[in-house]
């Protein structure tokens, strides 16, 4: 783990490094050519702190204490005038009291672990077609799982620059390590595969209404085949005390469809809404609805309260500890596949000068890098079966251009 840390975290500064070097070889020749875009760098963290009653490890009762840390940074790099490159390198390093009774070891101490992801993608801009063509290979690994992803995208402007669409699609391929409960580990296999694939794709119309409203329309598919349920989650049965290991079907086909519209309001507030409407083949089906305000106060800070409403009806397989019965063909008592009602409020504040917040030569000689931006979020969630949690994050931006002379 320390080593993939490693050569994840060299790979990173590589991909900068390399980016600083193009760029100062490509804006300082002996001919005029236009100057590259600056290299932008974001360094986002967040803290998320979650507790309830309904862990699905040990059937739907008992803690889901959980906590969760992760640092990420998002670095663009723009290789010529029309192609740029952007890495996504972040991790996860959580506990949670739930997962530490996999093995019943009822203590205080939580399980930890973390959680390792990359991504890396290419976009190459056609001005004269008004088109984007987008390529990605990305990866996550830790204790019991692993997880490869490969992405395509296209889009098109219209000629006025009021209209857009666009077109994803991206495939992830999943491997478990299949853990079961330790009193269920009889050396026999309970569950067929240890493989998943999933395969998302999805199309979004972007349009500027008129001078104060845009708008966009999002649908996506997503379909999964393999291994869906949870090898440690157990099931408690009516007829008998020994549970069973979850049991979900092996495909599940999602269709979400999303609508978002923005409304300028004055130079000082903005009205933000969004709406999506959720169903799949497994009975759920969702609502969410969700509205931001921005405020802005001064030409550089601005703050944003947003509240988000969702309800969901349960999935055909779920029912509670004990509920089930033993000529079932599926079953989990998973609480995220219930039926409930969820909610999230929160405030995000947001400082950006015109001229950034300051200016150094970190960690570059020659080249500037400039703090351009802050943002901080915070929010609470809370739901009806019990469930609450909070969730702090930071996002810093940064940009990095040739020094000059």
């Amino acid at each position: 783990m320390r080593m993939q840390l490693k050569y994840a975290g060299m790979l990173v500064a590589w991909t900068v490094a390399t980016a600083a070097m193009a760029q100062t070889q490509v804006t300082t020749p002996k001919r005029r050519v236009k100057e590259l875009d600056p290299t932008e760098v974001n360094i986002l963290g967040s803290y998320y702190s979650q507790d309830g009653e309904h862990s699905p490890v040990t059937g739907g009762v008992g803690t889901e204490e959980l906590t969760d840390v992760t640092p990420t940074v998002i670095v663009n790099v723009p290789l010529d005038t029309t192609t740029n490159m952007i890495v996504n390198f972040g991790m996860d390093f959580y506990s949670s009291a739930s997962t530490d009774r996999i093995d019943y070891n009822i203590s205080s101490a939580s399980s930890r672990d973390t959680r390792i992801h990359m991504d890396v993608g290419l976009s190459k801009r056609n001005n004269a077609r008004r088109v984007i063509k987008s390529i990605s290979i990305g990866g996550s690994t830790e204790y019991d799982y692993q997880s490869l992803s490969l992405g395509l995208g296209w889009s098109k402007g219209s000629a006025d620059g009021n209209r857009e669409l666009s077109f994803a699609g991206q495939a992830f391929f999943d491997t478990w390590t299949l853990i079961y409960p330790i009193e269920l580990r009889t050396g026999q296999e309970l569950l067929d595969t240890k493989k998943r694939q999933s395969y998302n794709f999805s199309a979004t119309l972007s349009q500027v209404i008129n001078r104060r409203l845009q708008g966009s329309l999002t649908t996506d598919i997503v379909y999964q085949s393999g291994l869906l349920s949870t090898p440690f989650h157990r099931v408690y049965f009516q007829e008998q005390e020994l549970p069973k290991v979850e049991l979900l079907p092996d495909n599940r086909l999602k269709y979400p469809v999303g609508l978002r519209l923005n409304y300028y309001i004055s130079d000082y507030l903005t009205s933000r809404f969004f709406y999506r409407f959720y169903a799949d083949n497994w009975g759920i089906v969702a609502n969410t609805v969700e509205l931001e305000t921005p405020i802005k106060i001064g030409p550089f800070f601005s703050f944003y309260p947003f509240y988000r409403y969702h309800t969901q009806t349960e999935a055909d397989y779920f029912a509670p500890y004990k509920v089930h019965d033993l000529g079932e063909e599926f079953y989990t008592s998973d609480y995220d596949l219930s039926a409930f009602n969820s909610h999230k409020a929160g405030l995000g504040v947001r400082y950006s000068p015109l001229m950034g917040i300051a200016e150094g030569h970190f960690p570059f000689r020659r080249k500037t890098t400039l703090f351009k931006s802050v943002e901080l979020r915070f929010g609470n969630y809370w739901r009806s079966d019990g469930l609450k949690a909070f969730i702090i994050s930071a996002d810093l931006g940064f940009t990095i251009s040739p020094r000059e002379r």
